[in-house]
């Protein structure tokens, strides 16, 4: 037996909770961003996800017109931190609304780390930082879709493996869950998949 639920019926308050409680987990883009008057603004975004390989792109949803969303469009570049669990209470702190002249990075105690191909400054802690050029944005309702091509990545060294690729284990990326939960990488399995010539 199933409930069912009607978007329309239950509104878009109730059914957006309805939508992050089930597709979970759901990885956060710690996007950084720097105004035009040259405040940076640090927020995560959970709605999050590769976009394309060649050229690479990554995109993040905002939902609203928020302060990311405004510096990105105005200057055309972002940086994507991964957020691992050390830094778990500083992830959310920077979720807060703060006014569009306070940066984040200073309100909750950050390191900012210069990048190298766009001006907005990487999280020093953050274990992987993708450097972005805006490649478009796409209104969507109540919110925008943003693309970024990314430009540059910045790995730290102690999370790469023996193959060079970064390992989940060192990484301890946090994910985004229902209501106010949130995910650690918990048990990890492996399986190859199956090709259908074998």
């Amino acid at each position: 037996m199933r409930t069912d639920f009607d978007p329309d019926e239950l509104g878009p308050g109730r059914f957006y909770t309805l939508l992050t409680a089930s597709i979970v987990p759901r990885p956060i883009a710690w996007v950084s961003s720097t105004s035009a008057d040259g405040v940076d603004n640090l927020a995560p975004h959970s709605f999050f996800t590769v976009a394309c390989v060649a050229p690479p792109i990554v995109q993040f949803t905002s939902v609203g017109r928020k302060d990311s969303l405004e510096n990105i469009e105005a200057t055309g570049e972002f940086v994507v931190s991964l957020t691992p669990e050390p830094l778990f209470e500083q992830v959310n702190a920077t979720g807060t609304n703060y006014p569009a002249d306070v940066s984040e990075f200073d309100a909750v105690g950050l390191e900012r780390e210069p990048s190298l191909r766009v001006r907005p400054p990487r999280v020093k802690a953050s274990p992987v930082a993708l450097e972005c050029t805006l490649h478009s944005t796409t209104c969507l309702g109540d919110s925008w879709v943003v693309l970024g091509r990314v430009v540059h990545a910045a790995v730290h060294s102690d999370v790469l493996a023996d193959d060079g690729l970064p390992d989940i284990a060192r990484l301890a990326p946090l994910s985004r869950l229902g209501r106010t939960e949130w995910g650690t990488r918990g048990e990890v399995r492996t399986i190859d998949r199956i090709p259908y010539e074998g």
